[in-house]
């Protein structure tokens, strides 16, 4: 007998984008990698569009290709979508879009919120929006590409939103009605046939949402809350048409159940309705935050001022701001000086005094004064761009502690169907009561609520994060924020962060240089460096009128100082560490500078290499000022029992003198970088969970180190951009506000989770057992989802301790 040999399937076509070729060896080097992977039947590559266009059996797995890939040593780039996601209604459903999108190749990781109805995906390789909107809708739901132009909330719906409730409650209250009446002694019902036209549009009109998305579950193979709803109220309209035909055939006279299915029904559209206006409120920071966008800007060009649309304004473009009005992008202001009310940005209750130079921030209210700027940062490089798109982020992105949720609500629908059919089977067997055995088993089906799981952790994220927002702290994910409940230590840096970061020349001091001299050589070692003594620097050689000097190589030397050729030889500005680097001896100047340093001034040196080695010229003192709120703020620390520790780059003296001021017993000074995120790391190997404030650029190494980097926004874009907590402020106040605030919202998760799953233990098994009829199961169903959205808008009365009431939002 032959047997023929079963053809391999239908090879598949991929193509993705490959980063960091140079040339075509890399090209062969990476085309080899992937012709080397099992399954691979053709690999080429394009260096002009560095796209790789693979052929591969059906069963090769895309991420086998990038690990390839990246093992050859290149990178396959990973894009990141958004996608409002439509037609959820429960846990059940955001598992169910989680894992169609997962299923797409090339998603490394897709992460779908309920409350938000949002959808946060990344990708790589050839992944584009329409194949991740054809999965959703393969999986019975629909998806788009959010609209960033105009927020959701502009759209006018043609009917208010209660119209549905209103017109069920309106067809169910005659049904209702002589069931009311029978406790009173009063025994009537309405004709059969009534009751069946008074529900039948109930069922299948108001009611056609549950058929609709339990269909589409049903198509993907899935099961959601819609579909339990659908099946209960069906089983109950059904038996009641069952006796209604046979009540004419056999002229008995038999209670019907019309009003059992078609209240279930009005019950879960009022729970949905209130359950989408709480959602809507929990939002409210965030619709705060946009509606300080400003629509039109003046604009001056070519000397004619016209007002323009903000959109068409420009990077460079000078703009005014008149009275009252908002500053509609980020910039600095050129003329005029006025009070600027940042209140919704950064928290702060009173208007900040602005003149020329200052920066003014797009949102931000214009008191008196007019204003003329210059445009900064324009779209969405702005501020408050910015800020919107964290909070937005953060509210999207689900936190660790969901993953117990996601792993219920993938069995929890077929097993409520499971136990229903138990119910029914088990009751029908052991009564021979067919009728009830089907009611308990609607119960069952209608009781179960997914939708409370699914709200618990989403809701009371988006509450906490928006109120903390209104307040100036910006918590970048839902993890930063389960992270921060659990702080044991706080570690801070000092300069910027403990004090004000803005130092200024005390002294100076020459050796082998006139002060003027030495003042002059510092002001050009620094001129091209960003760090506050180099500010304090310049602002003192301008005060003292000193030259500024040419210097070439300029370069820095982080944690130590700065170095450059001026005039042909090499001078060095730095620490002490510099100075024993080099090898200088400071002579009896040490004992000058000690004296500063136990002071708690900062010493920076100046050395200039000559023919006969390094000469010390002498050195500069600077002092710092103490923040007003950060004794306060380490004092409420300690109160919430977490232990401060403070890392510095700068000397024990100075580092001695700030933490004696402000309360701190443990601190470590003259650590690099790389030591401070060292000393992170030391921390938690002794089992503290930590906390790093810092405001530099050398703080980035030990704000990624640290569990929680908290970053001041008045420092560096880097440390920003590391820290998983932004402050709006300069304040170390609301280092411990953050803290707080998570630790509330984490308890209001804990509390949600909690009642969804008793409510569903118990309520389940009481349905199952008889003690529920269908009517109080939708009544209970519709008041746990309710309850859990309520529950996290309580969050929305929280206010910092520390700070006076800001405005608050609704």
């Amino acid at each position: 007998m032959n047997t023929a040999l079963k053809p391999n399937p239908d090879p598949i076509d991929l193509t993705f984008q490959i980063g960091g070729m140079t040339c075509a060896s890399c090209v062969a080097r990476v085309e080899r990698a992937l012709k080397a992977v099992p399954g691979v039947r053709e690999a080429s590559l394009n260096l002009a569009t560095e796209r790789a266009t693979v052929r591969a059996d059906a069963e090769t797995r895309v991420e086998t290709l990038y690990e390839a890939v990246e093992k050859a040593g290149y990178e396959v780039p990973a894009a990141a979508f958004s996608l409002s996601i439509s037609g959820m209604t429960c846990a059940s459903c955001v598992t169910r879009v989680e894992k169609a999108l997962r299923k797409v190749p090339g998603v490394a990781e897709a992460s779908v919120n309920l409350a938000t109805e949002k959808a946060q995906v990344r990708a790589r390789g050839g992944v584009s929006p329409d194949m991740l909107i054809d999965a959703v809708t393969k999986a019975g739901y629909e998806a788009r590409i959010p609209d960033e132009s105009r927020p959701a909330s502009d759209a006018t719906p043609a009917l208010p939103s209660w119209w549905r409730v209103a017109a069920s409650a309106l067809l169910s209250l005659p049904l209702v009605v002589p069931m009311l009446a029978m406790p009173f002694g009063q025994d009537w019902a309405l004709p059969g046939w009534l009751q069946l036209l008074l529900a039948t549009p109930v069922q299948f009109w108001l009611g056609a949402r549950f058929y609709k998305a339990g269909w589409k579950a049903l198509r993907a193979g899935a099961g959601n809350m819609d579909l339990l709803v659908a099946f209960g109220t069906s089983a109950a309209y059904g038996l009641s048409v069952y006796l209604l035909w046979a009540q004419h055939s056999h002229d008995g006279m038999q209670h019907l159940y019309f009003e059992s299915s078609a209240v279930i029904i009005t019950l879960v559209l009022l729970g949905k309705w209130l359950e989408e206006r709480a959602k809507h409120q929990t939002v409210g920071a965030l619709r705060a935050l946009e509606s300080l966008r400003a629509i039109n800007a003046i604009v001056r060009r070519d000397g004619v001022d016209k007002e323009v649309p903000i959109a068409d304004v420009r990077r460079g473009d000078f703009f005014i701001v008149r009275p009252g009005d908002r500053v509609p992008v980020d910039g600095v202001i050129v003329e005029g000086s006025s009070h600027l009310d940042e209140s919704l940005l950064t928290g702060e209750s009173l208007p900040v005094s602005k003149s020329v130079g200052d920066a003014v921030t797009g949102g931000a209210v214009n008191a008196d004064g007019m204003l003329i700027a210059r445009a900064i940062a324009v779209g969405g490089e702005t501020m408050l761009s910015r800020i919107i798109k964290m909070v937005e982020d953060a509210q999207a992105v689900k936190a660790p502690i969901q993953r117990l949720v996601d792993r219920v609500s993938a069995v929890f629908v077929p097993v409520v169907l499971v136990i229903a059919a138990v119910t029914f089977v088990g009751w029908g067997l052991a009564s021979g009561d067919w009728q009830q055995a089907l009611l308990n088993a609607v119960a069952v089906m209608v009781i179960a609520c997914p939708c409370a799981l699914g709200l618990a952790t989403p809701t009371s994220i988006m509450v906490g994060t928006g109120v903390a927002a209104r307040y100036g702290i910006l918590i970048k994910d839902a993890e930063a924020l389960e992270t921060a409940h659990a702080v044991t230590v706080a570690a801070f840096d000092k300069t910027g962060t403990l004090t004000e970061g803005k130092p200024a020349v005390v002294a100076v001091k020459g050796a082998s240089l006139p002060e003027r001299d030495l003042l002059e050589l510092a002001r050009a070692l620094q001129q091209y460096s960003d760090h506050p003594l180099a500010k304090a620097v310049e602002a003192e050689a301008s005060n003292r009128g000193v030259a500024l000097r040419p210097v070439s190589n300029a370069k820095a030397l982080p944690g130590r100082g700065v170095q450059a050729d001026v005039d042909g030889a090499t001078a060095y500005l730095g620490n002490s560490r510099l100075m024993q680097e080099l090898g200088v001896s400071l002579g009896v100047l040490e004992g000058v500078a000690a004296h500063h340093e136990n002071a708690g001034r900062t010493v920076s040196w100046l050395v200039v290499t000559t023919a006969g080695g390094l000469e010390l010229c002498g050195f500069l003192a600077f002092g710092d000022t103490i923040k007003q709120t950060a004794k306060d703020a380490l004092a409420r620390l300690r109160h919430l029992g977490i232990r401060a520790v403070m890392l510095t780059g700068d000397n024990a003296g100075a580092a001695r003198a700030v933490a004696e001021a402000v309360g701190i017993d443990d601190f470590r000074a003259g650590l690099l970088p790389a030591d401070k995120a060292r000393v992170v790391s030391e921390l938690k190997q002794n089992g503290e969970t930590v906390c790093f404030v810092g405001d530099g650029i050398n703080d980035a190494v030990a704000l990624a180190a640290a569990d929680l980097g908290v970053a001041m926004s008045t420092g560096s874009e880097v440390a920003i951009h590391t820290a998983g907590v932004t402050l709006m402020r300069g304040d170390p106040s609301l280092v411990a506000e953050s803290i707080d605030v998570s630790k509330k919202t984490y308890r209001k998760i804990r509390q949600n989770l909690g009642w969804a799953f008793v409510y569903n233990i118990v309520g389940i098994p009481l349905a199952a057992s008889g003690y529920l009829s269908p009517v109080i199961a939708g009544a209970a169903m519709a008041l746990s989802s309710v309850s859990v959205v309520s529950n996290s808008l309580l969050l929305r009365r929280w206010k910092p301790e520390s700070l006076d009431a800001g405005p608050a939002v609704d």
